[in-house]
C-alpha cells in the first residue's frame, strides 16, 4: 500500500465519523429532550416521524451546505458557524414540511424549542471535540497534508513561516522550488525541475502552492506549464493580504475566475435572511413597545411645542439617503443656524428630552425605519449626508460601511464606541462586522445591546 493511499484512509474515516456523529446528534438530542420534558424516552408516532424526517433532511442538506468539505487550516469558529446554519436550516425545513403536510402540532412548541437548542448544542459539541482531537494529532505530526512551495521571494518565505507557526492546521512543508535561497529551508530544485520531482515523489506530496504575486503572470504561466502532468492540488497564494479586503473570495463570472476584493455580504440568500430577520423582529418589537411609544409621544407633545417626531436625512446602504425618525428631544428651532457634528450633550433639550436621550428612548421610532426597509436592527450607525461627504475624505475605509444597511445598534456601539467617540475606531468595528457578518453575530449584538441598556439603567 502506498503512502498516498495510507494518507487518504484517515480522511475517509474522518468524513464518515463526521457524517455518523452529525446524524446521531438528531435522535440523541430528541430523546434527551423527550426525557427532560415528558419524563420518558418512548416517543409517540408524531415525534418519531419528526426525528426521522430531520435525519433524512440532514443526509441531503449537510453535504449540500458544505459541512463535509475540507476544514483544514480554517478557524474552528467558521466551521461551527457553518454547522449552526446547517442545523437551523434543517429545523426550518422540518417545520415547513410538518406544517404543509398538516402534521404540525401546536401543543409541542415547548418540545421543539428545547430540541432545537439541544440539537444545536450537541452538534457544536461534537464538532468541537473532533476538531480538538484533530488539532492535537496534527501538532504531534499525524494527519498531515504534505506541501511543496513554488517561489523564492519574500512571499514564499512568509508563507512557509505562517504554515510552520500554524501547527494545528497539519500542513507539512517538504521544501521549495526556486532559483534563490530561503534561509533554513530545503531547496528541492529550480522552477524547471518541479515536474521531475513530482513524478518521483507523487505519493509524498499532496499539494503544490505557488507563492507569487499577480504581477508575475509570465512566471506563473511557465510554472503551470511545468505542472500540466501533476495530479496534486495546486493553489496560488498571490499575496493580497496587504490590501483592504472586505469579504474577499474567489468565484466565477461568465466562466472567468474572479477574485472578490470588496463584496457586500448582503447578497443572495444572506440578503433575504437579513430582511426576514429585520422585518420580523421590528414588527414584534413595535407591537410590544407600542404602549411605551404612545406614552413617549404624549410626553414629547406636552414638554415642548412642535411635532412628535424629529426627521433627519441620513445615509444607508449604497450611499442612499433616507429620512430617519427619532422622538424629538430638542426645541424645533435648535438647528436653525446649521448642523454641528457631535457635542450632543451641549445641545438645548427639554427636561423630558434629556430623559429620553439619556435612556436612548428617542431612538425607538427607528424600528419604523427598519419596518419600512430603510435600516436594519444591526448595522453601522447612519450619518448625515453632509458629514458623510466630509468624513469619506478624512477617514480610511469610511464609505465601505455603506455596503450594508445602517442599523439601530452595531458592533461599534456594544464595544463602547458610541456618541462622541473616535470615528476611526467606530469604522474599524463597522468593517469588522461587515467582514464577519452572520445571523448569530446579529443575535449576539442584539443581546449585548439589551444587557448594556439594562446595566446603564441600573447604574443611574
Amino acid at each position: 500500500m502506498s503512502s498516498k493511499q495510507f494518507v487518504s484512509e484517515p480522511r475517509i474515516r474522518l468524513v464518515l465519523l463526521h457524517r455518523f456523529s452529525d446524524i446521531m446528534v438528531i435522535p440523541v438530542s430528541a430523546m434527551l429532550t423527550h426525557g427532560l420534558i415528558y419524563k420518558t424516552w418512548a416517543m409517540d408516532s408524531f415525534l418519531a416521524l419528526s426525528v426521522a424526517m430531520s435525519m433524512v433532511i440532514a443526509l441531503w442538506l449537510y453535504p449540500a451546505i458544505g459541512l463535509y468539505r475540507a476544514w483544514r487550516g480554517e478557524s474552528t469558529g467558521k466551521e461551527l458557524l457553518n454547522a449552526s446554519q446547517a442545523w437551523t436550516f434543517n429545523f426550518l425545513i422540518l417545520a415547513f414540511l410538518l406544517y404543509f403536510t398538516e402534521n404540525a402540532d401546536a401543543t409541542r412548541i415547548e418540545y421543539f424549542s428545547v430540541w432545537f437548542f439541544a440539537g444545536l448544542s450537541g452538534l457544536l459539541l461534537v464538532r468541537s471535540c473532533v476538531r480538538a482531537v484533530l488539532n492535537r494529532a496534527r501538532r504531534s505530526g499525524r494527519n498531515q497534508t504534505h506541501v511543496v512551495i513554488v517561489g523564492d521571494n519574500g512571499l514564499a518565505t512568509s508563507t512557509i513561516n505562517t504554515v510552520r507557526d500554524a501547527e494545528w492546521a497539519g500542513y507539512n512543508v517538504r521544501g521549495y522550488f526556486g532559483e534563490g535561497v530561503i534561509q533554513g529551508e530545503k531547496r528541492l530544485g529550480g522552477f524547471h525541475e518541479i515536474d521531475k520531482y513530482l513524478e518521483k515523489a507523487k505519493d509524498r506530496v499532496d499539494q503544490v502552492w505557488i507563492a507569487m504575486p499577480l504581477s508575475k503572470e509570465k512566471e506563473i504561466n511557465q510554472i503551470l506549464e511545468e505542472l500540466r502532468f501533476a495530479t496534486q492540488d495546486v493553489r496560488l497564494i498571490p499575496g493580497i493580504e496587504g490590501f483592504r479586503l472586505i469579504n474577499n473570495s474567489v468565484t466565477q463570472v461568465a466562466d472567468m475566475p474572479v477574485i472578490n476584493l470588496q463584496v457586500s455580504p448582503m447578497s443572495g440568500m444572506n440578503r433575504l435572511i437579513k430582511a426576514i430577520e429585520d422585518r420580523t423582529l421590528a414588527a414584534f418589537i413595535l407591537l410590544g413597545i407600542s404602549p411605551i411609544m404612545i406614552a413617549l409621544a404624549i410626553g414629547v407633545k406636552l414638554s415642548s411645542p412642535g411635532p412628535v417626531f424629529y426627521r433627519q436625512e441620513r445615509v444607508s446602504r449604497s450611499g442612499k439617503p433616507f429620512m430617519m425618525y427619532k422622538f424629538r428631544s430638542m426645541p424645533v428651532d435648535t438647528e436653525k443656524n446649521g448642523v454641528q457634528w457631535g457635542n450632543a450633550g451641549t445641545k438645548a433639550t427639554s427636561k423630558f428630552g434629556q430623559f429620553i436621550r439619556r435612556t436612548s428612548l428617542d431612538e425607538l421610532p427607528q424600528f419604523l425605519n427598519v419596518l419600512f426597509g430603510d435600516m436594519s436592527i444591526v448595522g453601522p450607525r447612519p450619518e448625515r449626508t453632509q458629514f458623510v461627504n466630509e468624513f469619506k475624505h478624512d477617514i480610511d475605509g469610511y464609505m465601505q460601511k455603506h455596503m450594508v444597511k445602517a442599523g439601530i445598534t452595531g458592533w461599534a456601539q456594544v464595544n463602547g464606541w458610541r456618541g462622541d467617540t473616535d470615528l476611526s475606531k467606530r469604522i474599524e468595528c463597522d468593517l469588522y462586522y461587515i467582514n464577519n457578518w452572520s445571523i448569530w453575530m446579529d443575535i449576539k449584538i442584539i443581546a449585548m445591546t439589551a444587557v448594556r441598556v439594562l446595566v446603564d439603567k441600573a447604574a443611574e
